[in-house]
């Protein structure tokens, strides 16, 4: 199989030799999300700030490949301060609603940035099915 280097404008671009997203088949793999604005700056607030811009350049990447946060099968979650999850947790279902990917969350000493969050993802593109 061939690997597609996913890339979009609407994602703050990588700070280091990786890339937003690869494709494989129909499965995307993402590299970990942190609250940087697509321009590159580090959005300003708490964990429920962060978190919301997390998910926005998770949803730009995903989208980039036609795809979206209701084709997420996992997700990695990398938080700073394991006592802010509630917040954490009532932003990320604010995003995701009736699907609930599998999901593991971790606390971590430091983040890139000095962030307070993280996320990666694995996601399914969606497949036209014929209708004849």
């Amino acid at each position: 199989m061939t690997l597609h280097i996913v890339s979009t404008d609407a994602a703050p671009a990588a700070i280091g030799p990786y890339a937003q997203a690869v494709r494989v088949g129909n499965l995307i793999y993402t590299s970990g999300q942190i609250p940087l604005t697509p321009a590159g700056d580090l959005v300003a607030g708490g964990i429920e700030e962060q978190t919301q811009q997390v998910l926005n350049n998770l949803k730009a990447v995903l989208a980039a490949e036609g795809s979206s946060l209701q084709d997420v099968v996992k997700t990695t979650v990398f938080l700073k301060d394991m006592n802010q999850f509630s917040i954490f947790n009532s932003v990320y279902a604010s995003y995701f609603g009736e699907h609930t990917p599998a999901r593991s969350t971790v606390e971590v000493a430091r983040l890139p940035k000095d962030v307070l969050v993280e996320i990666e993802a694995i996601v399914t593109i969606p497949v036209e099915t014929d209708k004849n």
